[in-house]
C-alpha cells in the first residue's frame, strides 16, 4: 500500500531522535511538509538540517510541550509557514527512574506528568483548534504498552500512558462529527536512545523483556512510524479511538 501525504502538512513532537525522527522522516518521504518539534535545540537542528539536505520541506521549532504557550506558538508557526495542519504525532515523552510508589520523588512525578500527559493535552488542544477551522485532520498520540499493562516500579510513567489512551478515546468521540480522527499507538520496547539509556541503567531488564517478547527482538523506530502514518492516512479513514499496540506481540502473551 502506497500512502501519500503530498500537499499535506504534518507535525511531530519529540522529533529530534528515535521514534519521532523516524516518523518525521517517513512523513517527509511520503510528500508532506513536516514540522519537527523538540525540547533539545541542538539535536532538533541536526535532524531538521538532515531532512532539509535530503530535499524535504521542513521546519524546526524548539518547544517544551509541558508549556501551553510554547505549544500554541509552535502550532501557530506551523500554520503560518505551511498554511494548514493535516496530521500530528504527539510523541514527546520522558522516562523517570524506576521506583516503588512510596519512593518516587515528587519532582519526578510532576515532571513525567507535565511532559507525558499535560504535554499531549496541550498539543491536542492547539492542534484541534486549527483542525476545527479546517474541518479535517488526524492526530495520533503516543501512549505505550505501559498504557495497556502494569509493571512494578513504573506506576507514575504508566499512569501517564494510561491517561493518554483515555484522553485520546474521549477526544476521538468528540471530534469524529467534525471530520477529525484521533488514535493512539502503544509502542513496545523500541531500539531508541531512551530505551538504550534505560537498559544501560537496568541491564537485567533486557532478560525480563525478552522472556515475554514472542519475536525475541527490540522493535525498530520505523515500525512505529509506519503505524503512525497509516493511522493518519485516508487508508485508516474508518479507524478512530483505537490504542494500537506496536509491540511484537508483547501484550498478547
Amino acid at each position: 500500500m502506497q500512502i501519500s501525504f503530498e500537499n499535506k502538512v504534518a507535525l511531530v513532537t519529540g522529533a529530534a531522535m528515535g521514534i519521532g525522527l523516524a516518523t518525521a522522516k517517513m512523513f517527509a518521504e511520503a510528500g508532506a511538509a513536516v514540522v519537527l518539534s523538540d525540547y533539545n535545540e541542538a539535536a532538533l537542528k541536526t535532524a531538521t538540517d538532515q531532512l532539509e539536505a535530503a530535499g524535504h520541506r521542513v521546519l524546526g521549532v524548539t518547544c517544551d510541550v509541558s508549556k501551553e504557550t510554547e505549544v500554541a506558538a509552535m502550532v501557530e508557526k506551523a500554520v503560518a509557514t505551511f498554511g494548514r495542519l493535516d496530521a500530528a504525532f504527539n510523541n514527546a515523552g520522558i522516562q523517570i527512574p524506576a521506583n516503588d510508589v512510596v519512593d518516587v520523588p515528587s519532582e519526578d512525578y510532576e515532571r513525567v506528568m507535565a511532559v507525558n500527559l499535560r504535554g499531549v493535552w496541550n498539543c491536542m488542544q492547539a492542534e484541534l483548534r486549527q483542525m476545527h477551522k479546517q474541518g479535517s485532520g488526524a492526530i495520533v498520540n503516543c501512549s505505550s504498552i505501559g498504557g495497556l499493562i502494569g509493571n512494578p516500579g513504573l506506576a507514575a510513567y504508566h499512569g501517564t500512558k494510561y491517561g493518554v489512551i483515555g484522553m485520546t478515546q474521549s477526544a476521538a468521540l468528540e471530534n469524529a462529527p467534525r471530520g477529525i480522527r484521533l488514535n493512539s499507538v502503544c509502542p513496545g520496547t523500541i531500539d531508541t536512545p531512551m530505551v538504550a539509556k534505560m537498559l544501560a541503567e537496568q541491564p537485567e531488564a533486557m532478560d525480563v523483556i525478552m522472556k515475554k517478547q514472542p519475536n525475541k527482538r527490540l522493535g525498530r523506530p520505523e515500525e512505529v512510524a509506519a503505524a503512525v502514518l497509516w493511522l493518519c492516512s485516508d487508508a485508516a479513514s474508518f479507524v478512530l479511538g483505537v490504542a494500537l499496540p506496536v509491540d511484537g506481540g508483547y501484550t498478547a502473551t
